[in-house]
């Protein structure tokens, strides 16, 4: 009858074992791309067992880093649903997830870069897919109501606005940018086809709202 209360302490420390080593990562891969898992079980504070317990390889490592990920966009998402959702205007909207999103890909900025060398396109397409499709869900009415530019369709205007908030979060990487979203909010926006000064309006209502 106590073996079970035995066992509870056990998957409590691994589980905090776990959530420790996540954490170490995404830091010391933040700083040293090449970092080891060696490396990463010492900052962590374990011994090199206990990490590969948990994770085997180095890509078993940025899987789970990868799912980390993809759980925060999606319970982001959730959260910030109303700022982003057709109450809003579409200008609005996307300056709004834009500066929601920043947070999310700036926290894991490093890890785009990884998980597409590692882990493959496919995979780090997969992680970004709600998001994709929720700037697509913008555009498609900004683009009916006027507000946004025609020439592309939303899903494409999506995929390229994607790419180009992925660039400046690796220019972020590389030292050459410092942002804190709202220049990217904007640049989206330009590219959206909202002209410069409404769109300098929008990203500056929807960092007060």
């Amino acid at each position: 009858m106590t073996k079970p209360a035995a066992r509870a302490p056990q998957r409590s420390n691994a589980r905090s074992n776990r959530a420790r080593i996540l954490a170490t990562a995404r830091q010391e891969l933040g700083r040293n791309p090449d970092a080891t898992l060696e490396e990463i079980a010492q900052a962590s504070g374990v011994v090199r067992r206990t990490l590969f317990g948990h994770f085997p390889g180095r890509a078993a490592l940025l899987e789970a880093l990868a799912e980390e990920a993809s759980d925060t966009l999606r319970s982001t998402l959730a959260a910030g649903s109303e700022r982003f959702g057709p109450a809003e205007p579409p200008e609005r909207a996307l300056a709004s997830f834009v500066l929601t999103m920043w947070a999310v890909g700036d926290r894991y900025r490093l890890l785009l870069a990884l998980a597409r060398r590692d882990l493959g396109s496919a995979r780090v397409t997969e992680v970004l897919a709600p998001a994709r499709a929720g700037v697509t869900a913008i555009l498609e009415r900004g683009q009916r109501d006027g507000v946004f530019h025609r020439h592309l369709p939303a899903a494409a205007l999506s995929a390229g606005l994607e790419a180009m908030t992925v660039a400046l979060l690796e220019e972020v990487n590389a030292r050459a940018l410092r942002d804190d979203g709202t220049r990217t909010a904007l640049a989206t926006l330009i590219a959206a086809g909202v002209p410069e000064p409404a769109a300098r309006a929008a990203v500056e209502r929807a960092q007060t709202a």
